[in-house]
């Protein structure tokens, strides 16, 4: 089948599904109108700047009705005067110039709207409109019109504005400043000239070059004075001791020679060895502003809920305002907010997020349904038991056994080789010292600060920070969006790997289903596919999905029955389509498996049975990844998948089935207990504790943007087969602050050389320390970007073609297993 891809969203798309409009082929009506209604306002340069740069439409008027109540609409705004309104709104499908252009010409689709502005990092557009001719509701209503839905959760709601620490930025701009006017001004002094004017000046270029290097000496680098005291209090042997040391001393001895005039001094260096290693700190933390690595239960919760009023009058309310015996409303894809009473006659709600277990569990009236939970299918009442803050989730998530612990310090590479640098160069610096003093004293002085200002651990202090700094960089470019530069350094001694079933191997989106049993006629499968059609259960749906086209056909008599699922009369013939408990069979596989069972006439025929969809890529990774790693696998699920995993899975791998949030954090202490240093993978919040327990926590989801429990990192789910070339790089990187620590081995002994003969002159210096400093930094960007160069994300090809061949025969797997 020759599949095209949609002119809007890039979506694959069979000839047969393909809508067409202005010589243009869509994948569905959505991303048609968006497309007219950009070509209708003079927009159609949306599709000049990128390929492909949609997404497809979602709009729901009664999503956001919320929005309708003034104080929740006041909570979002950040500025509000009269009729002057302005709202940030976090928009996650931001990625491309094609999103900065339309979101910054709103105005031209909507006059009330005055300026639209988009911070590309954080994902977010700022809005300015006329309150009195357009509502906050109607514009988050037209970006879900034209693809670009807002997310709105209770952290925006609750959270007040932080306040971005710009204290490092002040200071690295400070150390540029003094760092390029003393160079300049130095730069006679390099070459020793003798000429009337610089002889005449040269005292008063020396002492703006001392005024010039206050700023940056006190200012700039006090953040190593203070690091290197509490170091020395808690007794600990810190790189920022040698760096503080070397940063002092070069200081003192400069401000000797020039006011004994023996010469330029160093301030040339100091303030270049301080703008470059603020340099370096700064792109160490540099991190994904747009991303959240510590969020909580507030981040998953939307704003507002519907509430019925004794009257039976609807009202939004902000869900902090849901008491006890409040009755609330839940629609399609919503969250259940608070433990409650089911009042409805039935639901269908998915606790994937909180338990793990994939498929949705039924309720009917009466029941008890906990926060958390998303509702699948249609409306429902509940009433509220207690309030938000009371409820299981928010309790789950509370809970002290899912807080990181604090205490588990991790010793960086650079803290490890500091503990010896430290000492052996005092120790050099004494003995040189102590050499010299029996001929010069003079001399002797000028050793022990020449080997302290040589010898300062600048390249050390700098090779970590770049080389991190950049694999970072590289990682985030291949969708993986790690919380520091220390994760690197973790994942480089991972010798465990845990895995999460539910929504971290398998697809969070797709269930595969395998039908056993007689061949079905087409007859047959029409019927079925009519009787599944009138039903809203999830399973339902899933059929109905799968089955091919038929005619529509008339039901005599329809009735689902809760927890067993439905019956159908078209013609002369009954249809039951549900549990063996409605087809009047025993069935033990039950108890593991989700199993549909097909009757027809009172004969059963056969049976669907609902597999989980592993992720393209999986069993090759795993392959791979036993090479040099054990592999566990933790799920809340049941053990119906048990046989399809011992395949996948290296012989001898640990399968743990059942497992609530506290079981699998204990599991993964147990592991380090006995030495293993672990990297948990999963996805939701019955997986944070063991996220958090864990050496690496890595979160896998299908949209970075939105969510991810407490982790060291965020993977996006569509590179999870690249896991073995992530955990490669890390390594190499270690090996590369390997290789520059030598390199700058080298450099110290050269250096020393000079200093311990005496002979460390002003222009020596000069050359050696910034010679140093970048080499060490183009050696570790080439080389962190030479072992990254096989990190090209890799398209896993699509089983479009296979799958609707499979659809069309339902006596094989209809979605193709890993």
């Amino acid at each position: 089948m020759d599949i095209g891809n949609c002119f809007h969203c890039g979506l694959e798309v069979s000839p047969a599904d393909e809508i067409h409009f202005d010589d243009k082929n869509f994948c569905c009506v959505g991303c048609k109108t968006v497309y007219e209604i950009f070509s209708s306002n003079g927009l159609s340069s949306y599709y000049d700047f990128e390929k492909a740069p949609g997404a497809t439409p979602f709009e729901s008027s009664s999503k956001y009705d919320f929005l309708n109540n003034e104080k929740i609409a006041e909570k979002l705004l950040q500025f509000s005067e009269g009729k002057s309104h302005i709202v940030a709104l976090h928009i996650p499908h931001i990625h491309c110039s094609s999103c900065i252009w339309i979101l910054e010409n709103l105005r031209k689709l909507q006059p009330e709207i005055s300026f639209s502005q988009v911070n590309f990092h954080e994902k977010t557009v700022r809005i300015t409109y006329n309150s009195e001719a357009i509502t906050l509701k109607e514009i988050v209503l037209l970006l879900c019109r034209i693809g670009y839905e807002p997310y709105i959760s209770l952290e925006q709601y609750d959270s007040e504005k932080k306040v971005q620490d710009k204290t490092l930025t002040y200071k690295l701009g400070v150390a540029f400043f003094c760092f390029g006017n003393i160079m300049l001004l130095s730069f006679p002094e390099y070459f020793e000239l003798k000429e009337f004017w610089l002889d005449q000046y040269r005292n008063f270029f020396r002492t703006l070059i001392c005024l010039l290097s206050l700023p940056s000496f006190f200012y700039s680098a006090s953040g190593y004075y203070v690091a290197a005291y509490k170091s020395l209090r808690a007794k600990i042997l810190s790189i920022e001791i040698p760096i503080a040391l070397g940063i002092v001393v070069m200081f003192v001895r400069s401000m000797v020679d020039i006011i004994f005039d023996f010469g330029p001094g160093f301030f040339d260096s100091l303030t270049g060895l301080i703008f470059f290693m603020l340099l370096g700190k700064s792109f160490q933390i540099k991190t994904y502003r747009f991303l959240s690595f510590e969020r909580d239960y507030k981040s998953y919760f939307p704003v507002a809920v519907t509430r019925i009023k004794g009257d039976n009058l609807e009202e939004n309310i902000p869900i902090y305002e849901i008491d006890k015996g409040n009755r609330l409303l839940i629609r399609n894809q919503e969250l259940i907010p608070a433990d409650g009473i089911l009042l409805s006659k039935s639901a269908a709600i998915d606790y994937s997020f909180v338990t793990g277990e994939s498929i949705p569990v039924n309720k009917v009236s009466g029941d008890k349904i906990f926060a958390g939970g998303r509702l699948n299918g249609t409306i429902i009442e509940m009433e509220a038991l207690k309030p938000v803050s009371q409820s299981y989730l928010t309790q789950l998530w509370s809970n002290e056994v899912f807080e990181k612990k604090a205490a588990r310090r991790f010793e960086s590479i650079t803290d490890q080789v500091s503990h010896y640098f430290t000492p052996i160069l005092l120790l050099i610096s004494l003995i040189g010292f102590g050499y010299w003093i029996f001929y010069d004293t003079n001399t002797a002085f000028n050793v022990f600060t020449a080997v302290l200002i040589v010898a300062c651990p600048c390249a050390l202090a700098l090779t970590a920070p770049f080389t991190l700094g950049n694999v970072l960089r590289i990682y985030g470019r291949e969708k993986v969006y790690l919380k520091n530069a220390t994760v690197i350094e973790q994942l480089s001694k991972i010798d465990t790997i845990v895995f999460d079933k539910t929504g971290t191997i398998t697809s969070g989106k797709l269930s595969g289903i395998t039908y056993e049993g007689e061949a079905l006629s087409a007859t047959a499968l029409s019927w079925i596919k009519n009787s599944v059609r009138a039903s809203n259960h999830p399973l339902s749906r899933m059929i109905y999905d799968e089955l091919p086209m038929s005619k529509t056909m008339a039901l005599e008599a329809f009735e689902e029955i809760n927890g067993q699922g439905i019956k159908a009369q078209i013609g002369e013939n009954e249809i039951r389509i549900g549990s063996a408990k409605l087809m009047g069979i025993d069935e033990v596989a039950q108890k593991i498996q989700t199993t549909v069972y097909i009757s027809i006439n009172q004969k059963v025929l056969g049976k669907y049975i609902f597999h989980n969809e592993y992720r393209p890529g999986l069993s090759d990774l795993l392959s791979k990844l036993q090479k040099g790693y054990t592999m566990k696998v933790l799920s809340g699920d049941n053990e119906g998948e048990r046989s399809v995993l011992e395949q996948l899975l290296p012989k001898g791998s640990e399968l743990v089935f059942n497992q609530k949030p506290e079981q699998k954090l204990e599991f993964i202490k147990k592991l380090q207990q006995k030495g293993h240093t672990v990297m948990m993978i999963g996805d939701g919040l019955n997986d944070a504790g063991a996220l958090a327990q864990a050496n690496v926590g890595i979160a896998i989801s299908e949209n970075v943007n939105i969510f991810s429990p407490a982790c060291d990192g965020i993977l996006d789910a569509s590179v999870l087969n690249q896991l073995d070339k992530y955990l490669a790089l890390s390594k190499k990187a270690m090996l590369t602050i390997k290789i520059s620590f030598g390199l700058s081995l080298l450099y110290n002994v050269v250096g020393l050389s000079f200093a311990l003969t005496g002979n460390l002159l002003p222009l020596v210096a000069a050359i050696i320390m910034p010679l140093s400093t970048i080499t060490i930094i183009s050696f570790v960007t080439l080389a962190s970007n030479f072992y990254a160069r096989g990190l090209q994300t890799v398209k896993t090809p699509t089983e479009y073609d296979k799958y609707h061949s499979l659809k069309k025969n339902p006596n094989v797997i209809l979605t193709q297993q890993t």
